[in-house]
């Protein structure tokens, strides 16, 4: 598991989440559309959505469209459970990711840009120093 704290648009964390979820059947319409957000139930990695005003558009396979306005929060636990995150907002339409991610998971952050590939590559390098550094003391 890996620990985010980091500020992020709004729009970074929906496209995370429709990488995540639905990316592959999206409607282009609802993918460019930065007011719709995907949402799923709980008991399969729930998301959900607080805004201030959240309409229901249309439903696809288990996730169900909302059109939200003037959105507060959003929460992501992956399917596998193994993901958790929150967004929330801080001011307008930045705000703040806090959680727990998967290292699967951390592909999406950056694909959507709530963290940089630079911000990956320097995890990788540190949890191979670490692995290494393991290697070193067992063989001492």
């Amino acid at each position: 598991m890996v620990s985010i704290e980091t500020p992020c648009p709004l729009e970074s964390f929906r496209k995370f989440v429709i990488y995540s979820t639905c990316s592959s059947f999206i409607p282009r319409s609802y993918f460019e559309d930065y007011e719709v957000f995907p949402e799923r139930e709980e008991g399969l990695g729930s998301i959900y959505v607080e805004a201030a005003d959240k309409v229901t558009l249309k439903k696809i396979r288990e996730i169900t469209f909302v059109n939200a306005i003037d959105v507060l929060g959003i929460i992501y636990s992956s399917k596998s459970g193994n993901t958790h995150l929150k967004w929330r907002q801080i001011r307008r339409l930045n705000g703040k990711v806090t959680g727990e991610s998967s290292s699967n998971s951390l592909v999406n952050l950056a694909e959507g840009g709530v963290i940089t590939t630079e911000w990956v590559q320097n995890y990788v390098k540190k949890m191979n120093e670490k692995k290494q550094t393991n290697v070193e003391q067992l063989t001492s």
